[in-house]
């Protein structure tokens, strides 16, 4: 029998015609024709293919490899297949019991995994596939007592540290296929892996949520999960390995938005290296045995409507083994060009019933159809090409041994084990000069012509962020009656304000926006008094090597770049000393993620400064800086910050929040952490004893309502705090978007920064709805300067911050405000409206100067 799908209207000819006709002229395709040209037969079908193939020529030509299809000689290594999943086609998956009865412990045992690797490695493979279940120990007690025994946390533990063991003793490229993973989850394996992958199968919500269909019971097959491990992926620039598993029940509508969704993701983000194309073959003992395998024509049509929807740059994959060889032939036809793994050792354990074909068939075959077979590595050709920021300096040594230099394996290279380590150099001088002594020359709406040498490639596909950022509309219009009901809520109850409220004050304008601001001067005065405090203090960034690729920040540079640069130790030292001897009371350090600093940079840096400076108080590292420390020494979060701290961190700062709104944050970010672990490390460290400050950038594609949704996670965050008998947060500082080098406003999607309303509006709105929770809001002279310094101090604010001596990610953004201000010059901004000044300490205590 056929799976089960809800009826569906088979598409006229006259429908296939037309959609044909277009597949044909090569325009795009929309998700409605894609569904009818998957229902394509017969002659119709074998022009779909026609074209299909087309597309995929193209794509070799352009790609500088003229048909040449792929496959990668590899060893399928099944580290566990227990999981907690039902799926109803799957005998991958055993139970404890079952595994126990034919003698097998829970997990592969490091001997037997390396076992496997070696003898793989002997046979020229270059790929060891990790598979496995997804997170057995969360269902199997069994599972998690055999973790406990090894020592390993967690599955994914015993994965990275069997990765290490694969690289170090056999040189073979471990490929990660452990199902869901989280965001932290893949930064953490990142080192130990040149590629990942999972497949999405289906986007359908029906197969998931109603009873008897293929997922229902897997709560890792939800469809959202699953693109959201293919977004995070994409964030942390992992090439990643995807795609759709036909015939399972879906229909043919549901089979388009599958591919649709795999091109949204692979545009946004430029990490998905290939998508496979698999076809349904039914089982014994499987819920879905009687199920018919997928016809070849129903699959010939799903490959071809895939290379179309997704064009000549992608890598379309199909299993050789899941048809017969002979239909191999077919699959090509239908714009394949690459077979995936295929093993002489091992076979596939997913699919145990379909042999591998041998590589002389496969060889013959593709060159029967007149393309040529050639080995690639896990990682396909264009990652190893580009290099960082898709491979991790751990691995890219075991890569650059095993390829050509076009990208793909050598022939007849047999891998050996290197040491897998942190990369040599620590702080060594780049050699940047700074960017004062740059010309740039700006356009009339102010962007600069001034760009990162890959601008074109780091950032995404800027179409895709154009679209996403039309979500923020203007704000409403505010009428006189709402203005006074909300302001008159807001002085019963300030932290207490509705969200309506809220919305209402922060866009209120005019004679309104003036009483806002009073209100908020108000409890200023009440909570902290008329002081206005500074801090004495130098920031050090060490250095702005990055490959997050942040849309916004003009400050992170290629380690090729001219203006590049890290500092040593020992300079990083010498400034703080420095700073100290100029009466400075702490140093900030910040610097771009480095996919080069050793494991032990962070604590290196802090144990530098107090080392020479035994006083000095170090703030440093922010949150995405504590993600990258926890990925480079394997730490958990908890762990890393303890490390920090007892190294002589005195605070964290909160940066990297830009706007605590996922949406907002892809737009903006690309790579960078989401909310939730934002949150997650603020909270440690304040659970720690770290207190932190908390800061929002805003003024470029968000909307009013986010900088209130940001404010109410801070709110609640320092609620929990204040519950523990924590300090949490020390104050608030919201950042106005500098514009003008930032590659998101030169790309044309963000707005030119924050308007004077929107400033006075944020700073009054953040004293009002964080009152009683953080006493102090900071304002940023660097980006406002000495008018609009003063215009904050009398909507609220109460702090100037630092003097700084040097603030390099402001300048570079395009700041015009300078980045040190004297004692004096502080002081001077405030005697400007009347108000006395005061020095503080970091957590605004007494100083102690040297």
């Amino acid at each position: 029998m056929s799976a089960a799908s809800p009826d569906e209207s088979v598409p006229t000819p006259q429908q296939i015609r037309r959609a044909l006709a277009r597949a044909e002229r090569g325009a795009s395709l929309d998700a409605a024709e894609a569904a009818v040209l998957l229902a394509a037969r017969g002659e119709h079908l074998d022009r779909l293919c026609a074209a299909a193939a087309a597309v995929r020529d193209a794509g070799l030509v352009a790609a500088g490899r003229a048909g040449v299809v792929t496959y990668s000689p590899k060893v399928f290594i099944p580290v566990t297949r227990l999981c907690r999943d039902r799926c109803h086609y799957c005998t991958f998956v055993e139970t404890p019991a079952q595994a126990a009865r034919e003698g097998r412990a829970p997990y592969l045992s490091p001997d037997e995994i390396l076992a496997i690797a070696r003898e793989g490695a002997a046979l020229g493979c270059l790929e060891a596939l990790f598979t496995l279940g997804d997170r057995p120990e969360d269902r199997w007690p069994e599972a998690q007592a055999w973790l406990d025994e090894q020592g390993y946390d967690s599955t994914l533990a015993y994965v990275r540290a069997m990765a290490v063991r694969v690289l170090e003793e056999t040189g073979l490229l471990p490929h990660l296929n452990p199902g869901v993973m989280s965001w932290e989850e893949m930064n953490r394996l990142k080192p130990v892996a040149p590629s990942m992958g999972m497949m999405l199968e289906t986007t359908s919500r029906r197969l998931f949520e109603t009873r008897g269909e293929a997922h229902h019971g897997s709560p890792d097959k939800d469809p959202d999960v699953r693109l959201r491990v293919l977004e995070d992926a994409g964030r942390l620039s992992i090439p990643f390995t995807t795609g759709l598993l036909v015939g399972i029940g879906e229909t043919r509508a549901e089979r388009a938005d599958t591919v649709f969704a795999l091109r949204r993701t692979a545009r946004a983000y430029g990490a998905v290296q290939e998508v496979i194309v698999q076809n349904f073959r039914a089982k014994p003992q499987t819920a879905m045995r009687h199920v018919d395998d997928l016809a070849l024509e129903e699959y010939r049509a799903a490959i071809a409507v895939t290379r179309l929807v997704l064009g000549p740059r992608a890598r379309v994959q199909a299993p050789p083994n899941l048809v017969d060889l002979e239909e191999c032939r077919l699959l090509l036809g239908a714009g394949v060009d690459d077979w995936g793994g295929v093993s002489p050792l091992t076979p596939d354990h997913v699919n145990p019933e379909r042999p591998w074909p041998s590589l002389k068939r496969l060889r013959q075959i593709t060159e029967a159809c007149g393309l040529t077979l050639a080995p690639r590595l896990t990682v396909h050709p264009e990652y190893v090409r580009q290099g960082e920021p898709w491979l991790d300096p751990r691995v890219s040594a075991h890569v650059a041994a095993l390829a050509t230099p076009d990208g793909l394996a050598r022939p007849g290279v047999r891998p050996s084990g290197l040491p897998w380590q942190e990369p040599d150099g620590g702080f060594a001088h780049a050699g940047g000069r700074g960017r004062t002594d740059l010309h740039v020359r700006v356009d009339a709406e102010g962007r600069t012509d001034e760009r990162r040498s890959d601008f074109a490639d780091v950032y995404g596909d800027w179409d895709a962020v154009r679209d996403a950022a039309s979500v923020t509309a203007g704000a409403p219009a505010v009428l006189h009656a709402e203005g006074r009901e909300a302001l008159a809520a807001a002085e019963r109850d300030p932290g207490g304000l509705s969200d309506e409220h809220a919305l209402t004050l922060v866009t209120a304008d005019g004679d309104l926006l003036e009483q806002v601001r009073r209100l908020a001067d108000d409890l200023r005065r009440e909570t902290v008094g008329d002081d206005v405090t500074y801090v004495v203090n130098r920031n050090i960034n060490f250095t702005n090597v990055c490959y997050v690729g942040c849309r916004f920040c003009a400050f992170a540079q290629r380690r090729t770049d001219a203006d590049a640069y890290s500092l040593s130790l020992d300079q990083v030292a010498d400034r703080a000393e420095e700073a100290w001897r100029l009466g400075a009371t702490e140093v900030c350090m910040q610097g771009g993620i480095d996919p080069e600093l050793p494991a032990t940079a962070y604590v290196d840096l802090v144990e530098a400064v107090r080392a020479r400076v035994p006083e000095m108080h170090v703030h440093a590292f922010s949150p995405m800086e504590v993600v990258n420390g926890t990925a480079r020494t394997g730490l958990s979060i908890e762990d890393f910050l303890i490390k920090v701290r007892e190294a002589g961190l005195g605070s964290l700062p909160g940066t990297a929040a830009e706007i605590l709104d996922d949406e907002v944050r892809w737009v903006l970010t690309k790579g960078k952490l989401p909310t939730r672990t934002w949150v997650e490390i603020v909270t440690t460290a304040h659970r720690l004893g770290i207190p932190t400050t908390s800061t929002m950038m805003y003024g470029h594609v968000d909307h009013p309502r986010h900088w209130i949704g940001h404010l109410r996670v801070l709110s609640r965050i320092q609620d929990a705090a204040r519950e523990h008998g924590a300090a949490g947060f020390t104050e608030f500082v919201p950042l106005p978007f500098v514009h003008t080098s930032a590659p998101i406003y030169l790309a044309g999607v963000a707005r030119p920064g924050p308007t004077m309303r929107d400033n006075l509006a944020v700073h009054a709105m953040a004293r009002i709805l964080l009152h009683g929770r953080i006493d102090h809001v900071q304002t940023s002279w660097v980006k406002l300067g000495v008018e609009g310094t003063r215009a904050m101090l009398r909507s609220g604010a109460d702090d100037l911050g630092g003097t700084l001596m040097e603030e390099t990610i402001s300048r570079m953004a395009g700041s015009e405000h300078g980045s040190a201000k004297t004692i004096e010059e502080l002081a001077e901004i405030a005697a400007g409206i009347g108000r006395p000044v005061r020095e503080r300490s970091t957590l605004y205590g007494e100083p102690h100067p040297g």
